[in-house]
């Protein structure tokens, strides 16, 4: 059933109908989707995806580079809309959001963890964890409390306080993973999650993501990694924008 908090997103009568049909318990859902950058000349990323994402997957994005895997990712964390086709999240259509609203949604439903970590280099660990709740409304110090059991998740409470100048590579990618998580949304999104690391302190990152592949949330991993990759309990392979199999 979809939350009366998100009922004004849908349009019409009709798209509640649609959207009623899609499964309870799937977190992504799309239905033809594909991309087209305009170019010039055009180039199609992606050609008539369709697949299904359950509640509590841990699901690796595989494929060689220019496959459209970061296309996908742009398209399942709303970053671009689809070209043709019709991506759900959380059984909400996501066609018709407006800008405002999809960026709403993204903030609430969805966390990034990249490669490069994205830290402010001048803010704490806490101070950059606590930027993902810009959208949430509530006190200082009840985003203050969230960010500090974030970071308790992943190990670095004691480290709250430095910056990320003073952290480690594994330690920044902890706080990045902290910062997706604070806002408890339905979906993380990995693009090469441990690409910046070694083997040692990558599979301490993949420890913490199975631990919240574990605890319920639903994981989307790409990555070029065979270590990464078998972590995940199914795979989805893209080739020259198509999804295989």
């Amino acid at each position: 059933m979809v939350s009366n908090r998100y009922m004004p997103f849908l349009k019409s009568k009709q798209d509640r109908d649609i959207t009623a049909t899609i499964a309870v318990d799937s977190v992504v859902n799309m239905v033809d989707v594909s991309y087209v950058y305009k170019g010039p000349p055009p180039l199609q990323a992606l050609y008539e995806v369709s697949l299904d994402i359950r509640n509590g997957e841990h699901v690796a994005i595989i494929g060689p580079s220019g496959s459209g895997k970061s296309t996908f990712l742009n398209l399942v964390g709303l970053l671009d809309r689809p070209t043709s086709g019709t991506i759900y999240l959380d059984s909400i259509d996501t066609k018709n959001l407006r800008e405002k609203e999809r960026s709403a949604l993204r903030a609430r439903k969805i966390g990034f963890v990249f490669q490069a970590f994205h830290l402010l280099s001048y803010k704490s660990a806490l101070e950059n964890v606590m930027l993902a709740q810009l959208y949430i409304k509530t006190s200082r110090a009840k985003r203050e409390k969230d960010a500090l059991e974030a970071l308790e998740k992943v190990g670095l409470a004691k480290r709250a306080h430095a910056l990320p100048g003073e952290l480690s590579g594994g330690e920044r990618q902890r706080v990045a993973i902290a910062r997706a998580i604070v806002n408890r949304p339905s979906l993380i999104l990995c693009d090469e999650p441990t690409g910046n690391l070694d083997s040692v302190t990558a599979d301490i990152i993949l420890d913490i993501l199975d631990e919240l592949s574990q605890s319920g949330l639903t994981l989307l991993v790409i990555t070029h990694s065979s270590q990464v990759a078998k972590r995940a309990r199914r795979s989805l392979a893209f080739s020259d924008g198509r999804l295989l199999g």
